[in-house]
């Protein structure tokens, strides 16, 4: 029986309404070109200033590499469902505090420092791109992408106070594994906070011996490679939590070598290529036994597959 003229007018007419709908990518897509433009002076600011700091040269490669986690798992990833949610609305509430906080700051006397402004527009900048992929993709869709969503803070510059805090911590947790490895040489000394006398020389433990930046790479290095290779939380917490040890570690043995050096061939060597230079060096000598925790944990990882559910070890072999 032929449908009415009625009956096919209005499927005429949602199916020509359908052209005017946007899918959730171009919706979205849409709405991150907007958020950019109106972001644009901080984010011009933010990569000028990645490309003059060591400390941030890995800021212009996190949107890339969050790309890529977000392409490896689209075939997993459930329907979108652009619908109201509350899930939205917590990352658009805290992005616009952080806004709130900074023009607050910026009203007074003292203004924030570069950096300190940064943090808060770029922080704020990614809370609204996290609302946007909620609203738009669904809450369902943000929960399964939420390690490369959430990875997406590492372009976000700390804030002076943790900077200083860190390199703080560092600069005193090396200083005090080179003091035992240096009593442990028997070479004497006496130690005075983080100044070191040694026998012709003192050396003292500066806030570029902290090594943060090598710590830091390490630490995203670690968090990429546990989600792509591990699925037991544990097993991502343990190769996560071993860059701290690794970096106190490296860095006190990078003072030892500097004043066995300094005290058994020439105490010039302070000024040599092995300490204004030498951090490349340094880390590369880290990376193996944090490769090799690696190898272990995912070995590890293989052999305890067979207990996860058939479901759950599909997603792994797939991830």
């Amino acid at each position: 029986m032929p449908a009415s003229p009625d009956i096919q007018s209005r499927a005429s007419d949602l199916r020509g309404s359908k052209h005017f709908l946007l899918s959730p990518v171009r919706a979205f897509s849409i709405y991150l070109l907007v958020l950019a433009v109106l972001f644009l002076r901080p984010l011009f600011n933010l990569f000028s200033f990645s490309f003059q700091t060591a400390l941030y040269s890995h800021i212009a490669l996190i949107p890339f590499i969050t790309l890529y986690l977000i392409r490896l798992k689209r075939t997993q990833l459930p329907p979108s469902t652009r619908s109201f949610s509350l899930l939205a609305c917590v990352p658009l509430f805290i992005g616009l505090l952080a806004l709130v906080v900074g023009w607050v700051f910026d009203g007074r006397t003292r203004p924030l420092s570069l950096v300190d402004d940064l943090s808060l527009s770029i922080f704020s900048f990614v809370c609204f791109v996290l609302a946007g992929v909620t609203w738009f993709w669904g809450p369902a869709r943000t929960r399964a992408l939420a390690f490369p969503l959430c990875f997406l803070f590492f372009v976000v510059p700390f804030p002076t106070f943790i900077t200083q805090s860190i390199e703080t911590f560092l600069q005193h947790a090396s200083a005090d594994v080179a003091s035992l490895m240096i009593a442990l040489s028997s070479i004497p000394v006496l130690r005075e906070g983080l100044s070191f006398k040694l026998p012709g020389i003192v050396i003292e433990v500066g806030h570029e011996c902290s090594g943060i930046r090598s710590s830091l790479v390490l630490f995203i290095t670690s968090l990429i490679g546990g989600y792509m290779f591990f699925h037991f939380a544990r097993h991502r917490a343990i190769l996560a939590l071993a860059v701290l040890p690794l970096a106190i570690l490296r860095n006190g043995f990078r003072i030892f070598t500097i004043a066995l050096l300094c005290v058994q061939v020439d105490r010039d060597m302070i000024h040599s290529l092995i300490h204004r230079r030498g951090g490349p060096l340094f880390f590369i000598l880290s990376l193996v036994p944090f490769f090799a925790l690696l190898l272990w944990l995912y070995r590890r990882e293989q052999r305890l597959r067979p207990e996860l559910p058939p479901s759950r070890a599909d997603h792994t072999t797939k991830s």
